[in-house]
């Protein structure tokens, strides 16, 4: 249920991005919001740039009462990845991009991932460690010198090939894991 709802709010918040419909002028990922303020900072009229401000705003607060609009900022993104880190989810365009070209942390927590262990149960004979986002991850593949993971270890999750994920258990060697919820 909770990959359900983590998938469901990057679909709302891709879809609140690309709620507002765009206009031939406007820039190709700016939205109808941003460029209605850009035109109204290029009046010169100080009572008319205002009215225009006025408006413009009024419709973003409008859309974002209505839940048709939600403004994050860079931590939440973020977070957001964090959080979704390990589903094979759509490219959006809102997890990443052209703002990680120059943010090298952003582009480096897209491929990698560290974090700490908050919980550890075993299933059908293996190990699902719970991280501090609230993902749960289960060890694919048991070697026999592992030393058991311990509530509190950092945990480095790192992508892998063909949508595989390696996980280092307190610096320990990466063993092959997926992510269940």
């Amino acid at each position: 249920m909770t990959m359900i709802r983590a998938a469901g709010a990057a679909c709302a918040l891709m879809t609140a991005v690309i709620a507002a419909p765009g206009h031939a002028e406007d820039k190709p990922d700016e939205s109808a919001y941003v460029s209605a303020l850009r035109a109204c900072q290029g009046k010169t009229d100080d009572a008319e740039r205002l009215a225009c401000f006025d408006t413009a705003v009024a419709s973003i607060v409008a859309a974002s009462t209505e839940g048709e609009v939600r403004v994050v900022d860079r931590e939440e993104v973020r977070e957001t990845r964090r959080k979704l880190f390990g589903f094979a989810l759509p490219d959006f365009g809102i997890f990443g991009g052209k703002s990680d070209k120059d943010d090298p942390e952003a582009a480096e927590e897209f491929t990698t991932l560290n974090t700490t262990i908050t919980g550890v149960r075993t299933s059908s004979g293996k190990y699902v460690l719970v991280t501090e986002e609230g993902a749960q991850w289960q060890l694919d593949e048991m070697p026999a010198r592992l030393m058991k993971p311990k509530v509190g270890q950092p945990l480095e999750i790192k992508k892998g090939a063909l949508s595989s994920y390696f996980l280092r258990i307190n610096g320990q060697k990466g063993v092959k894991g997926r992510r269940l919820q």
